[in-house]
């Protein structure tokens, strides 16, 4: 925040000129086509083009490629997205020029109170499934939802959508506490681990800023949380207000019964306080996805929905973008992508993956950020020995630089049988020479793995 003395909202109106750098990301893009909406002249630039940016400029957005103080022009504020640092020309040139600076959360949070119903979908994994299924269910029940979501969703073709309904839906990350700029009217809160630890001290710092995030929800709305996870309920404890919980093995407000597979399908009946709520047939795979699908249905419940709109929106939802998508076959083998980053995410795709009629689970795993991989290293070594056969791209660098000394093969040394490989097209080189007929290829990472598996695909 910077050249900022008065709120964000006091610029967010009619006639005013706004320049958004970074425009072309995911939640930039909807954020641009929004402010656009509310009146606003809305320029912006991007380091590279894409889709988001051709549609932008269908829209009559003008956006520049590259980064130049020029392209500010003559905007009233500007608006960065998280990845944009204070060195970038068009941030320095609009500190040269006394132009306020805000950060992409305080825009969103000042659109998000002009939502009756703002859902905001928390957790430090689970974010972009569960918010992909609760925009199933609002598209489900008519209610014309604004979405803006992490990932890519089939049913929207975009990661986002502009509606006219009262109700917002949207992922928010707890990275650099970005969502305590928020105002939410349902906070969810899927899980509390130990991760963006380059940012938070400790599993008891993130315990805290969740914490403050679900004090943000004001009287009359709902925070909703998972009853079986411990950090979620450590960090809500003596909160001083009710917290509607989902869960599948404590005690909850909401949760699942007759759980079974039938046709590759999960089948359960949601109950909230006992009674009958819904009736879900569950394309997709996995226990976490169940508990991810219990808490789109609390979030549906808990803002009037009927549990005829979780059926029909649960029924034919198949993931988000990156969410063990299905990319194509190889030989005989199966390729999915998957964007899992975190031990925790690791440990449920792999177990997920591990129940599935393949004769093995071939892994290609690229670590992200050189702070996660060495926080969580004993971690990570355990859940890579889950997999038949893993082979570990070098870590994804993000953000970072690597000032800790650590590489992927300091994994490899520590799991039996994996195989390091220093980039993208030894993976690759990998796969090919290892797959057969009945095996289950997975890329798996928050950087450019999927790369790896789309190249596999071109022979």
């Amino acid at each position: 925040m910077m050249n900022n003395p008065k709120p964000i909202s006091a610029y967010m109106v009619p006639g005013k000129q706004v320049h958004l750098v970074g425009i072309g990301g995911v939640s930039m893009a909807p954020l641009a086509e929004i402010l656009l909406g509310m009146g606003l002249a809305v320029h912006g630039s991007d380091i590279h083009q894409s889709e988001a940016v051709a549609h932008l400029r269908s829209a009559g957005i003008h956006v520049d490629i590259g980064h130049s103080a020029e392209n500010l022009g003559e905007c009233d504020f500007v608006i960065r997205t998280a990845a944009v640092h204070d060195n970038n020309p068009e941030i320095s040139g609009a500190v040269t020029r006394g132009i306020p600076v805000y950060e992409r959360a305080q825009a969103l949070g000042a659109i998000m109170r002009r939502y009756p119903n703002a859902l905001c979908i928390s957790g430090t994994h689970g974010k972009t499934t569960t918010t992909s299924m609760c925009t199933h269910i609002f598209m489900a029940a008519e209610a014309d939802p604004t979405v803006m979501i992490g990932g890519t969703l089939p049913l929207l073709n975009s990661a986002y959508r502009v509606g006219n309904g009262d109700t917002m839906i949207l992922e928010s990350c707890e990275y650099c506490n970005s969502f305590l700029s928020f105002y939410p009217t349902v906070a969810v809160i899927l899980n509390v681990e130990e991760d963006h630890l380059d940012f938070f001290k400790d599993l008891e710092d993130i315990e805290h800023s969740f914490r403050r995030f679900a004090q943000l929800v004001p009287d009359g709305g709902r925070v909703v949380a998972n009853a079986d996870n411990d950090g979620a309920m450590a960090a809500l404890k003596n909160l001083g207000r009710p917290v509607f919980t989902f869960g599948l093995e404590r005690t909850a407000h909401c949760t699942a019964e007759n759980l079974r597979e039938e046709g590759g399908k999960q089948l359960f009946d949601v109950t909230v306080y006992g009674k009958p709520y819904a009736s879900v047939s569950l394309p997709v795979h996995g226990r976490h996805n169940v508990s991810n699908a219990l808490a789109a249905a609390s979030a549906a419940y808990v803002l009037g929905l009927p549990g005829s709109a979780v059926e029909r929106g649960l029924v034919d939802f198949t993931g988000a973008g990156r969410r063990f998508e299905r990319k194509g076959a190889f030989h005989g083998a199966d390729v999915y992508d998957d964007y899992a980053h975190h031990p925790d995410e690791l440990h449920a795709l792999l177990s997920m993956a591990k129940d599935l009629p393949y004769k093995r689970v071939v892994l290609a795993f690229q670590p992200h950020t050189y702070s996660r991989t060495a926080k969580l290293f004993d971690r990570f070594v355990e859940e890579l020995k889950l997999a038949d056969a893993a082979i570990v791209a070098e870590i994804y660098a993000a953000r970072e630089t690597n000032t800790v000394g650590i590489s992927s093969g300091d994994l490899c040394k520590k799991v039996p049988g994996s195989i390091y490989c220093s980039n993208l097209e030894q993976v690759t080189d990998r796969l090919r020479a290892i797959a057969q007929p009945g095996d289950l290829i997975l890329t798996v990472g928050a950087g450019d793995i999927y790369r790896a598996g789309e190249a596999l695909l071109k022979e």
